[in-house]
């Protein structure tokens, strides 16, 4: 996928629509320099906003992924098949990021508790050094479950982990 070649493509296509930058990103919702990435080629629009894209313009889908016109206009079950993918795949981002927050809200809420337990003034007890060490152990944890979350580090530690004990990955 040539993403110079398709930002070039995006470029004309709204140039054509006598559009601005400005004026796509707010029919889109997004930022105008997100606009503009997408036309230098440094970025690609997600992919119900290539849908998007492609009923503005009026082009078909696989015209805005090859960055050309083509002859043949797409049907309407492949369109139906892309929309569905692209309400999958945003629904994967959704609960990705529910994911990560839960991760991260449970390390701030340790840390706090951790902050609190070390400002009070108790007297130094087996159970009051678990509590500290404890609330700090699941604050790192936490966190560091949250960047292996959102690095995608986590679906590659859980491929592994099936492989090993022979399992398949499913896709």
């Amino acid at each position: 996928m040539d993403l110079q070649k398709i930002g070039t493509f995006l470029k004309e296509l709204r140039k054509e629509k006598e559009l601005t930058q400005e004026q796509l990103a707010e029919t889109l919702n997004v930022s105008r320099r997100t606009v503009s990435r997408w036309e230098t080629g440094s970025n690609m629009p997600d992919l119900d906003l290539l849908v998007e894209m492609a009923d503005l313009y009026q082009v078909d889908l696989r015209e805005l992924l090859n960055g050309e016109r083509k002859k043949e206009p797409m049907d309407k079950e492949l369109k139906e098949t892309v929309l569905q993918v692209a309400e999958y795949s945003n629904a994967e981002k959704q609960r990705a990021a529910t994911t990560t927050r839960v991760y991260f809200v449970i390390g701030i809420l340790s840390l706090i508790a951790n902050a609190i337990i070390n400002m009070m003034d108790m007297e130094e007890t087996f159970w009051t050094g678990f509590l500290k060490g404890g609330t700090f152990a699941l604050a790192l944890i936490a966190m560091v479950f949250g960047i292996l979350y959102t690095t995608g580090a986590m679906m590659k530690i859980q491929a592994f982990k099936l492989r090993l004990i022979g399992k398949e990955v499913s896709k």
